[in-house]
């Protein structure tokens, strides 16, 4: 199946195409920029690969599915755009900076009878992946509480604009882990860190208390402006706990010019950082599972050729929205939310 790129930032360049490279099932059909300098690093990255000056430009061409890899503010435009010309769509996170739009788009794809899903690729991060079989295997018993945290000292990319904000970045990654490790949220208590930025008033860092319906208590934060790096994941059950401070293995690889497609083995942490678990046994560390983002390009084409379940599904996307919602809610108000049925 053909795919076609949207936008060719620091998103399309390190989270997109190396993935959809590494993914058999798909042919990369071209790229929409118009910048000289990233033609020239597609070029170099990806030989063959042609260039278009619009979507327009590249649904002509003859496409499948389009990623929309392009600054928050542009997304509605294209998503809206792509789904009428027939296109099934992979939205950058997140796809909407508020409920309502994200509704908005999921009815254009419902009523274009086209698939709309959310490039959500930290379900795949090596720490997340890992703690996963380690729940999963039953060694923590039941889960009480959880904390995931997710602080960035790199401030240069904060994005200021009135729908921007670290919530809808960061925030959205790992509400969306939260969710997937221990289920739908049914209340909420969230609190921002706010700067006045260019006359107007931008989230840097949260802090956010997620009540699963499952009855677990998840604490989630991260920052940009803290001046510190930190990946951490701690699960409290009735037999253990679980702790990792893994690195973001995939990134620092693909920073390191190294690609998935390309690599005997992908996506997994060194052993002197596997996570801890700590039972009335003792203390094991719990080998590094491998982590890959290719697998939602593999899990996409799996959907659209044959059936199965989309590795992302919008009503997923559209309750992680509601979400980042109840904690702007949450913030302003001072209370617990309830939050919002999708």
């Amino acid at each position: 199946m053909r795919i076609g790129l949207v936008g060719y930032g620091a998103g399309g360049r390190l989270f997109h195409l190396p993935y959809i490279q590494a993914a058999a099932e798909w042919r990369i059909a071209g790229v929409v920029t118009r910048s000289p300098a990233r033609r020239a690093q597609l070029v170099e990255e990806a030989p063959g690969v042609p260039a278009f000056d619009s979507l327009d430009d590249l649904l002509d061409a003859g496409v499948d599915a389009v990623v929309t890899s392009t600054p928050p503010g542009t997304r509605r435009e294209l998503v809206l755009r792509a789904l009428a010309r027939g296109a099934h769509v992979v939205a950058d996170k997140p796809f909407a900076p508020h409920l309502s739009g994200a509704r908005e788009l999921a009815d254009a794809a419902r009523a274009a009878g086209r698939v709309l899903t959310v490039f959500q690729n930290r379900r795949w991060d090596t720490d997340l992946v890992t703690l996963r079989g380690a729940l999963e295997s039953g060694a923590l018993g039941t889960p009480w509480r959880a904390e995931l945290v997710l602080d960035q000292d790199d401030p240069g990319t904060l994005e200021s604009g009135p729908d921007d904000g670290l919530l809808r970045d960061l925030g959205a990654h790992v509400v969306d882990q939260a969710i997937q490790l221990f289920g739908p949220v049914a209340r909420f208590d969230g609190h921002l860190d706010w700067l006045d930025v260019d006359g107007g008033r931008v989230d840097v860092g949260f802090a956010l208390g997620l009540h699963h319906g499952s009855g677990v208590y998840s604490a989630v934060s991260a920052s940009k402006l803290g001046r510190r790096s930190e990946r951490r994941m701690v699960v409290y059950g009735s037999e253990g706990s679980y702790a990792s401070r893994m690195h973001d293995v995939q990134f620092d690889r693909i920073m390191a010019g190294e690609r998935p497609a390309a690599a005997a083995q992908w996506g997994v942490e060194r052993e002197e950082r596997w996570g801890v678990l700590s039972t009335a046994a003792g203390e094991r560390r719990v080998p590094s599972a491998a982590g890959d983002y290719s697998a939602f390009y593999r899990g996409l084409h799996a959907a659209l050729a044959e059936g199965a379940p989309l590795p992302v599904r919008l009503d997923e996307a559209l309750h992680t929205i509601a979400v980042l919602d109840a904690a702007r809610e949450s913030d302003a108000r001072g209370r617990s939310i309830e939050v919002e049925t999708a």
